[in-house]
């Protein structure tokens, strides 16, 4: 058996920094139970070794550890929920737990059904339009909400500096030192995997604990120029802040408050600074050569809708169907109708077979009959083009003018380099639109807070709002907002605003605050959604992240976001494959899956009133058949939920 020191430098992920070393030899003294202990190739239960057998698939394949966390009578996760037959509401609660939250098994199938019948993209059309839950309704989890058998005591006090930058002020939590435990199975740990969506965990948590649950990104309007009546004689300049969540409804909310302030008409462009990011948009088509599914959209320092745009049929009588479409897109033609065909309803792409053109939507199918109402999500190939083209429908929408056109760039807008153009020539702007830019925002519209933007990343498993929070951790640092006051600067525009950041700087914060937080070695990322082939993630990467985030004062806030197995999220369909699970209702979990891989990760709860850090990773060479893989880790699920 290897050594300890030999099994915490034998990682291999890249070659390990000396300071990386020292301090993990050192840590290892200390967190051997943790990171490495005896006995890591131990059988594996016979519960899942069976299913592994039923999945024909090998125990080389998978990498698990589970291991217990906190303390019996101190547990930090949410109540259980109880799923009962309607005519069972007076199921009596397992012993040893407070009352359960109770939910319908009906209403969870009911719910289901009728969001795979309306929609081909349920968990984009989830996010979009904040569908409502099974659970009952909740106040929103504050950073430091504490759950159970803990005092709801703040344990972060945070100020807002005005420019969505959080200035974080760390207070000891009151839950006191966590208890060290030694691993129920730990099964190749250290072995480097590919992890799927497993991978959100860790940007998602990050970003928790370096910007704060509270934290919100503001979107800012500025202009050139001036304003006289109800006309701006100028630019208006939106500056975009990554906000991961800019919805349709919330750009029409941004853009009336600009109408507020008494601009309705422009004599001049709008311009969209998404300089925030750099270089950060991707071929849509290369990962699955799907570039029309929503989750293959790029990030944007000024993203719109996920760059997606919902396309709702209305059944005719004719043999025909209506389209409408959400948002609108200006100077861009999009059919209205469309014939029908005898056909069951599947994804757009099959559907409908979209094809974007320079001017138009062109639609290659009739839409099959199966459809009905319906809504259907396709992705735009370019988030620049889709914002500013979203931006100038909504602006006309509300019934306001606009002389010039929507311009999307990735720098600052600079008054002095400001050019008007006037049929095939350009020239410098003169007069009122040549003047500065105001000294103030206009507006300053707060986004969702973090909390909340986290809940869709991991619920829903929203691959762009992953990549815009990701890429924010490193753009909202301290230092960076820092290093970017400009000394002697005229315009507030030039200041107090994060610095650009790219996915190379992004993932080096990320992959220093492993090494200040953490003591195994870091993960390897090329972007933080999981939507990747070669990221690679050791199950003992995740269980430390894991036991860490369980101490945290924001863990209300990141186990509130995973889904509950059995009930919602993308661990609902536990209960299907695994009817009479334990765990169904006491597990929170992020799935992953790839056509080679399959994955979970977060935390059990025990019959026994033990919690549970879980991680499950299976790879193969070849395409994995997740619909037999899966029960591997249900399988794991369920046999920790019975501990």
């Amino acid at each position: 058996m290897l050594s300890v020191k030999a099994r915490l430098l034998g990682h291999s992920h890249r070659p390990l920094p000396k300071r990386l070393k020292l301090k993990l030899l050192i840590a290892s003294a200390l967190l051997v139970q943790i990171v490495i202990p005896i006995g890591v190739q131990a059988a594996l239960p016979k519960e899942i070794q069976t299913a592994l057998n039923r999945a024909d698939l090998s125990a080389a394949n998978i990498s698990i550890i589970i291991t217990p966390v906190g303390t019996k009578n101190a547990s930090r996760l949410p109540q259980i929920v109880q799923v009962i037959d309607s005519d069972d509401a007076n199921k009596k609660s397992v012993a040893n737990q407070t009352a359960p939250i109770t939910v319908s098994k009906q209403e969870i199938v009911q719910q289901e059904r009728a969001l795979h019948n309306y929609t081909d993209d349920a968990y984009t059309y989830q996010s979009l339009e904040n569908t409502p839950t099974v659970l009952p309704s909740k106040p929103v989890s504050k950073p430091d909400t504490v759950s159970n058998n803990e005092n709801n005591s703040r344990n972060k006090a945070q100020k807002n500096d005005g420019f969505g930058a959080t200035d974080t002020l760390t207070i000891t939590p009151t839950i006191g030192p966590l208890k060290i435990h030694q691993p129920l199975v730990n099964h190749q740990p250290n072995v480097a995997r590919t992890p799927a969506s497993t991978m959100k965990l860790v940007p998602s948590f990050i970003a928790l604990d370096t910007l704060g649950a509270d934290f919100v990104w503001h979107t800012r309007v500025y202009h050139s120029g001036i304003i006289i009546g109800h006309r701006l004689h100028g630019d208006l300049i939106i500056q975009g802040s990554g906000d991961p969540k800019m919805t349709h409804q919330r750009l029409q909310q941004l853009l009336y408050q600009v109408q507020k302030t008494g601009i309705r008409h422009i004599d001049g462009d709008i311009i969209v600074d998404s300089a925030v990011f750099k270089n950060v948009s991707k071929d849509p088509s290369a990962f699955d050569n799907a570039p029309l599914r929503p989750y293959n959209a790029s990030p944007d320092g000024f993203l719109v809708n996920f760059s997606s745009i919902g396309i709702q049929s209305y059944p005719l009588d004719n043999e025909q169907a209506q389209l409408t479409y959400t948002p609108q897109l200006a100077n861009y033609q999009l059919p209205s109708v469309v014939n029908t065909r005898a056909a069951p309803c599947s994804q757009a792409r099959y559907s409908l077979s979209p094809q974007w053109q320079t001017d138009k939507l062109v639609l290659n199918a009739n839409l099959p009959d199966g459809c009905g109402e319906h809504v259907f999500y396709i992705a735009y190939p370019d988030a620049k083009d889709f914002a500013a083209r979203a931006v100038a429908a909504k602006w006309q929408q509300m019934g306001n003018t606009l002389s010039g056109q929507v311009i999307a760039q990735e720098t600052p807008y600079n008054p002095h380099n400001s050019y008007k153009k006037t049929g095939k020539n350009t020239y410098p702007k003169l007069g009122l639109a040549a003047l500065s830019v105001s000294a103030l925002p206009i507006v300053s519209y707060p986004s969702l807070n973090l909390t909340q933007q986290i809940y869709d990343i991991n619920h829903f498993s929203n691959n762009v709002m992953t990549e815009q929070v990701a890429l924010s951790i490193s753009a909202y640092n301290k230092t960076n907002i820092a290093d970017s006051n400009t000394k002697g600067a005229t315009s507030l525009y030039q200041f107090g605003t994060p610095k650009s950041t790219d996915y190379p700087t992004a993932l080096q914060s990320i992959n220093q605050w492993w090494q200040t937080h953490l003591t195994t070695r870091p993960p390897y990322l090329t972007n933080g959604s999981g939507l990747c082939r070669d990221c690679t993630i050791s199950a003992a990467n995740l269980s430390e992240l894991l036991t860490y985030a369980y101490s945290h004062p924001s863990f209300g806030a990141y186990v509130d976001s995973l889904g509950i197995a059995g009930v919602s999220g993308t661990i609902s369909a536990h209960s299907k494959r695994l009817p009479e699970s334990s765990a169904i209702g006491r597990a929170w979990i992020k799935t992953g899956t790839l056509d080679n891989v399959t994955s979970m990760a977060g935390y059990v709860k025990g019959q026994s009133g033990q919690d549970y850090t879980v991680v499950g990773l299976i790879n193969t060479e070849q395409s994995l058949n997740s619909y037999t893989a899966r029960p591997v880790l249900d399988a794991m699920l369920d046999w920790t939920a019975q501990q």
